[in-house]
């Protein structure tokens, strides 16, 4: 497949998993990660090792915090590709609610996605989110 093709396909995985996530959509959000994926967030004390071990404290935030992503926005996107392994970044400026606040959080993020050999589908193995620098 010539990279332009895979490019733009990795670009739809991952504003697909950007709009499930703007939505606080977990089912939608979840499919969207292998069950291997693993992530590292500035907000969270420790790495998360699989999708699993996410959606748990995702919930958590949910059911106690009453947590819910109000906006999301997608910047200065790059796709980097390494045969079936992509890697993928941008800014993202997220609105949530936590315990009845409201925040607006400006960070960078990678997501490295893995081209599923059964249906070619991209899925995203590793989420990395870092605090965006003050300018």
């Amino acid at each position: 497949m010539p990279n332009d093709a895979c490019v733009a396909q990795v670009l739809e995985a991952a504003r697909d998993l950007v709009a499930a996530f703007a939505r606080t959509d977990t089912e939608a959000y979840f499919a969207a990660f292998s069950e291997d994926a693993s992530f590292i967030f500035h907000t969270w004390p420790q790495p998360l090792p699989t999708r699993a071990a996410y959606r748990e404290v995702w919930e958590g935030w949910l059911r106690e915090d009453g947590f819910a992503v109000l906006d999301c926005q997608s910047s200065n996107t790059v796709v980097s590709l390494h045969g079936d392994v992509a890697i993928f970044s941008h800014d993202v400026a997220t609105r949530l609610r936590i315990q009845g606040a409201e925040s607006l959080n400006h960070e960078r993020e990678t997501i490295v996605f893995r081209r599923t050999q059964e249906q070619g589908r991209w899925l995203a193995v590793h989420e990395h989110l870092s605090a965006a620098p003050t300018p």
